[in-house]
């Protein structure tokens, strides 16, 4: 989970909480922070404040809407009646929670998003066909599903979960191989990945990195 509130206090007390329930939790106190984070990182749920430092709340939503990040976020505001609640939702959030909040109300918010995350996420969409997570499995129309490797999924997953950005190796090796050192890593499992799905699954930006294939 990524948190992103400027008010230390609130942002500790959160942290704690949302820890003791099991949750990872980054924290950012400003939205240029959350920025870099939710970009360069993967996240089952985002909450986010509005009246956020540099980039603010719903600001900071939209650009990443924009990017193809689809990760759930959750707005927890003090700007609640019911015209904040319809720019939060329109602006790309599924959830607004007004301040002061009930806890036990925000774990259940949280649950069900997450839940809702993990489902959607079972397949992804590649080129002219789909990757099931469960089974590793690549299928394409008319052709014998390919079964990957758990790191030629996990760099095929990073890329198709968002395929209009463009990552670095050095972001692709944080994201896909953090156990590994060398970005030559992330060249050999591009390798890998052309060599049974096509050179055209991942695309090269020259001089810049990846992003996933057009079919």
């Amino acid at each position: 989970m990524l948190l992103v509130e400027d008010d230390a206090q609130l942002i500790g007390m959160l942290s704690t909480l949302l820890t003791e329930e099991g949750y990872a939790v980054d924290t950012a106190g400003d939205g240029q922070r959350a920025l870099h984070l939710a970009l360069t990182r993967q996240y089952d749920v985002l909450v986010v404040d509005r009246g956020l430092p540099a980039i603010e709340g719903l600001d900071l939503v939209g650009r990443l809407r924009s990017r193809a990040v689809t990760t759930p976020v959750l707005i927890l505001s003090a700007l609640a009646n019911t015209a904040d609640r319809v720019a939060g939702l329109d602006a790309g959030a599924e959830d607004y929670l007004g301040k002061p909040f009930d806890v036990d109300e925000l774990l259940a918010r949280l649950r069900a998003l997450r839940r809702r995350h993990l489902a959607a996420a079972d397949s992804l969409p590649v080129g002219d066909g789909w990757l099931d997570l469960q089974t590793r499995l690549v299928h394409r129309a008319e052709e014998p599903p390919v079964r990957l490797s758990e790191r030629e999924c996990a760099l095929l997953t990073v890329l198709a979960r968002n395929p209009n950005r463009m990552f670095s190796r050095r972001v692709l090796l944080a994201l896909a191989f953090p156990e590994a050192e060398s970005e030559a890593v992330v060249d050999t499992y591009v390798h890998y990945l052309r060599r049974k799905l096509g050179r055209r699954v991942v695309a090269t930006v020259h001089g810049r990195g990846y992003q996933l294939g057009r079919p």
